[in-house]
């Protein structure tokens, strides 16, 4: 049996196959212009908050207008706060600013009102954002009024400023100054889409051993003498699938990476070709899960289904918009499974701060575990696909001795 016979006999399996053909095809494309389109804005905007004023004077007005110009905020005015959390519950708005009773009464008279702000915190960026925005609409317009009284009661004018800011801060985001989520959202959710395809590949191409016919063997004729039977010739199999869908796949990789820091133009301090080679080290590991998993269910919905679920949140484990640390134990180890969590970090790296090669090379070996995977695949596949290949045959016996009686009719 030539090893040129086995690549060739996918190659003809992928031709024939519309859906493994489209997933190696358009389908990622289109998966990759459609995220990037959805963040393509960069930045939230017009973000509806509600707004309820009780208080109906000059200084809850001009409140109301200091979130109206902010381009975060989109107030909407609501007459009770019973409404307003109706419209947050539905998602109609994300925030809720109540200003109170006799606000600027008591502001005058030297007391301390209570603005409520609530947001919904469900939507994780959105809820940060909207938290600190309207906090600085809010304290922006009442340092104004402070300074205002300041100036009644005779504070000179160069004594305002320092009384009311004695201290002053400035924030700057070290690795994306613009605050885009672009750069900060696309290329980890890009990896879980790329990650999830690969999955899929790889899936459907050892579902297709399954289907084929051993007693047939009817790839035979045409593919130079390979056999159909499951545990012949396996791991040359899986061999053959392996170099001909790595470049396939990495040509993906790469173009996402062309896509975002050269078409795009997002930052990025190391080089690509650093994060090429992890990504090959997480494809490979990407493919050692899903064979494992193949070897011990041997069932195509099961695995298809299992896969899925082990992979489908990939995002949420990365790092990227909660904090590992903060996890269930369970979680933790559920990350580590994960072959997109080992990249993302070597990915962060070599995007923000440059890593070189021993630094990435010192990351990557965090896949050690994955090569603990190959023994125990190759002892399984010993033991587990032979009862399949027999059970197999035993159907497709008792089937053709069930139609015997029908032709002899």
């Amino acid at each position: 049996m030539s090893f040129i016979a086995l690549v060739r006999r996918e190659l003809r399996a992928l031709w024939h196959d519309p859906w493994q053909l489209a997933l190696v095809s358009y389908i990622p494309l289109l998966g990759i212009f459609c995220l990037w389109w959805l963040f393509s804005a960069g930045l939230p905007r017009q973000l509806p908050v509600a707004i309820v004023d009780q208080d109906h004077s000059q200084l809850s007005r001009m409140l109301a207008r200091q979130l109206k110009a902010n381009p975060v905020t989109d107030p909407q005015n609501f007459t009770d706060l019973t409404a307003a959390v109706t419209a947050m519950q539905q998602a109609k708005v994300y925030a809720i600013v109540v200003f109170p009773y006799d606000m600027k009464k008591d502001l005058l008279t030297g007391h301390k009102p209570t603005i409520d702000v609530r947001y919904n915190s469900q939507f994780l960026l959105v809820g940060k954002l909207l938290s600190s925005q309207i906090q600085l609409s809010l304290g922006e317009g009442l340092l104004h009024v402070a300074g205002l009284k300041q100036l009644a009661s005779g504070t000179p004018k160069s004594q305002v400023a320092v009384n009311l800011s004695p201290v002053k801060s400035q924030t700057t985001a070290l690795f994306n100054r613009n605050n885009n989520y672009i750069g900060f959202l696309v290329p980890p959710v890009l990896v879980a889409l790329w990650q999830l395809l690969s999955m899929l590949v790889m899936a459907n191409s050892l579902n297709r051993e399954l289907h084929l016919n051993p007693t047939t063997n009817i790839d035979s004729a045409t593919n130079h003498g390979v056999s159909n039977v499951l545990n012949v010739a396996f791991w040359p199999k899986v061999l053959a699938k392996m170099v001909l869908f790595t470049p396939i796949l990495m040509l993906q990789g790469g173009f996402i990476l062309v896509w975002l820091y050269l078409c795009l133009g997002l930052p990025i301090a190391g080089s690509l070709a650093l994060l090429l080679l992890a990504q090959s080290v997480m494809l490979l590991a990407v493919w050692s899960l899903v064979l494992l998993v193949f070897v011990v269910m041997r069932d195509s919905a099961r695995v298809i289904s299992f896969c899925t679920a082990l992979f489908a949140p990939a995002f949420a484990f990365m790092g990227i918009t909660f904090p590992t640390h903060e996890m269930p134990q369970l979680a933790q180890w559920w990350r580590l499974i994960m072959p997109s969590s080992h990249y993302i970090e070597s990915h962060v790296s070599v995007v923000s701060y440059g890593a070189a090669l021993p630094s990435v090379a010192t990351q990557l070996c965090s896949y050690w575990g994955f090569l603990c995977l190959l023994p125990v695949i190759y002892f399984l596949s010993r033991k587990l696909l032979p009862i399949t290949v027999n059970a197999t045959s035993a159907v497709t016996a008792y089937d053709s001795d069930a139609t015997l009686p029908v032709k002899g009719q």
